[in-house]
């Protein structure tokens, strides 16, 4: 059950993720300020659906795992993971509130008819430069648990 636990919780992190990034960059390239409240409107629900309630489960199943099969915390492949869990975590957290103000700022100008600010195209860049560490550390502690021992075996 745990197993299977992690293994949808880490879909749904790694899933959602990669759908936020398609969606909001899309709506972006559109230039449509109602495409872009829209886009963000979904990203952010998403995150709370998704992104938030997997982030949770991951550690839980993931230690609940470790537990029940009696290993040592420090094994190497174990550690490694739950670095790259905080690094993901450390990146993701301040890109997830910065869609806060993007949505934010988007829905007002859509109401408004107005033009998105310049500092939207900088929240955009900042965004995306947290996310890059994210998906890169959810990248690697995926091939970590899959490949377990094996990266550290000599």
């Amino acid at each position: 059950m745990l197993k299977t636990l992690h293994i949808v919780a880490v879909t749904l992190f790694f899933g959602a993720g990669l759908a936020s990034v398609v969606l909001k960059l899309h709506a972006d390239r559109s230039g449509d300020v109602r495409d872009i409240a829209f886009a963000l409107r979904a990203v952010v629900f998403a995150d709370w659906v998704f992104t938030v309630p997997s982030g949770v489960l991951l550690p839980a199943t993931g230690l609940g795992m470790v537990w029940t099969a009696n290993y040592p915390l420090d094994t190497p492949w174990i550690l490694g993971g739950l670095a790259l869990y905080v690094v993901a975590g450390v990146s993701w957290i301040p890109a997830w509130l910065l869609q806060f103000k993007m949505r934010d700022t988007a829905e007002r100008c859509a109401r408004e008819g107005a033009a998105l600010p310049p500092e939207y195209r900088r929240w955009t860049r900042v965004w995306a430069a947290l996310g890059f560490p994210a998906f890169v550390a959810s990248v690697g502690a995926m091939w970590l648990m899959v490949g377990k021992g094996f990266a550290f075996s000599g």
